[in-house]
């Protein structure tokens, strides 16, 4: 009888989960011994935000202590700076969405205890997915991350909108789920295993597996799994109704955090697993890339809800993305980190606008609302510009160095055509978001804005948001060598 071994745990492939998740319980155990009325939940903010500080100071730990890869649990996880670098990510997006939350819970009347914690639990969830070495590792941290999401997404229960928003993102997102375990355990059918490095190895041991309709019907399902989460087409006709019914600090963590967490996942898996298959999903990509950008660009142009018009500029952008995923080479990886990073700040940025805009019971989120905003707050109307211009592609801003380093790729990997389709995507994107400045600059307000309030918490947000978007945007070298580390 073999001796039974105990397999290598090594917690510190998992401890900026855990601490996230430690601070999470603990919240939610103060949240319950220290009941307070709703209007004063916001010390759970700041205790959140300490939270992610902490953390955040473990991944930058981690990233400068072993830059090689370190595995745990069996194999189950690892801990490298491709998984660092998308934790960061997922911090800042949270750290950013915490900031932003407590006036606009406190104004819509929801500012519930549990909020804090399930934001941080969605967050534990997209870390596990960037450092998952296992499809049942991946799937955990996605479920962990979905079910928080859809609680989040309808977590105003006096709002029928929100509560749409959260139940039409469980029903597609569990149908979306279903696609991708059962392509995982297709894919185990046909390789006897679910570790991802182990997948490729045992397709490289026996060739002819690449011809196995099982492991194809697997990868494709996959696909579907992996595509609903960054919302590409035509597996995103959830993201618009979602993201205008949700609360908008959750749209905006939503716009965000999940996507980088499926590109995460996404990259790890199609790379690591099915380099083999390569001539397989290439072009599946590329139809992705070019469908998703140009739906989303094109029907974004016909919104006159600023939030849909955001939601479908985050289908857009998710086809960008979906560029350097194409080309496949280090150029295109190290282009999805820098600007899934990058996307974070300018898309939050926005949103953080559009919170302070809106009045309560999600109104005044109309394009036209926007009217004479630069007369009135000056500031504030240059920060919206800015996070435009940026999602918009134009220099001096991140968004610019972003596309331009996605397209190079593209065109280095021979997708020329792709390439020209991104740009002439990112001309026409250019109509509906100088539509909002036009609005801000060059109409005549036609109300006070009496009724917005400017926090701390609001201020500093805005100023991470812009030092995030214009720093990258002029010397933009320093994130991009981070970038370009991260896959080495």
């Amino acid at each position: 009888m073999e001796p039974i071994t105990a397999p290598d745990i090594n917690f510190v492939t998992i401890l900026p989960e855990a601490v996230l998740s430690l601070f999470a319980m603990a919240l939610l155990l103060l949240n319950v011994f220290i009941p307070s009325p709703s209007e004063q939940k916001g010390y759970l903010g700041y205790l959140s935000f300490i939270g992610i500080a902490v953390t955040f100071f473990f991944v930058i730990a981690g990233w400068s202590v072993s830059p090689g890869m370190q595995s745990g649990f069996g194999g189950e996880v690892v801990q490298d700076r491709f998984a660092l670098f998308f934790k960061g990510i997922f911090l800042i997006a949270a750290a950013l969405t915490v900031l932003i939350t407590d006036r606009y819970m406190h104004r819509e009347e929801c500012n519930h205890g549990e909020l804090y914690p399930l934001i941080l639990l969605a967050t534990a969830g997209m870390m596990l997915m960037a450092a998952g070495n296992d499809l049942m590792t991946i799937f955990l941290g996605l479920e962990l991350l979905s079910i928080a999401l859809y609680v989040l997404a309808g977590f105003n229960r006096a709002d029928l909108k929100s509560n749409e928003a959260g139940l039409k993102y469980l029903l597609l997102g569990a149908f979306a789920t279903s696609f991708l375990l059962y392509g995982m355990a297709l894919t185990y059918g046909a390789t006897a295993t679910t570790k991802v490095a182990l997948i490729a190895a045992c397709i490289a041991r026996h060739g002819t597996i690449t011809g196995n309709p099982l492991l194809i019907c697997g990868m494709l399902l996959m696909a579907v799994g992996f595509s609903f989460k960054i919302a590409a087409v035509p597996f995103h006709m959830w993201t618009p109704d979602v993201y205008e019914g949700a609360p908008t600090p959750m749209t905006a963590f939503m716009a965000v955090g999940p996507k980088a967490a499926g590109f995460a996942a996404f990259v790890r898996v199609f790379t690591i697993a099915f380099p083999a298959l390569k001539p397989d999903w290439t072009p599946l990509l590329w139809g992705l890339a070019a469908l998703t950008m140009t739906v989303g660009n094109i029907i974004g142009l016909y919104q006159s809800n600023i939030k849909r018009m955001l939601a479908y500029s985050a289908i857009a952008h998710a086809g960008y993305a979906l560029v350097g995923f194409t080309a496949g080479n280090t150029e295109g990886i190290a282009g999805i980190l820098f600007y899934m990073l990058t996307y974070a700040f300018m898309n939050i940025g926005a949103f953080t606008v559009v919170i302070l805009v809106g009045k309560k019971g999600e109104k005044n989120n109309n394009v036209g609302d926007y009217a004479g905003l630069a007369y009135k707050h000056p500031l504030l109307a240059a920060c919206m510009a800015i996070f435009l211009f940026s999602l918009a592609g134009l220099p001096p801003t991140a968004g610019f160095v972003g596309k331009f380093y996605l397209f190079s790729s593209a065109i280095k990997g021979g997708f020329i055509w792709l390439a020209v389709i991104g740009v002439l995507n990112s001309v026409v994107s250019v109509y509906y978001y100088l539509r909002v400045i036009v609005f801000m600059y060059m109409k005549e307000p036609e109300e006070e804005f009496d009724w917005l309030t400017i926090t701390p918490p609001i201020i500093l947000s805005l100023t991470l948001a812009v030092l995030g978007v214009l720093t990258p945007g002029v010397v933009p070298s320093y994130l991009l060598s981070l970038a370009q580390s991260a896959i080495q």
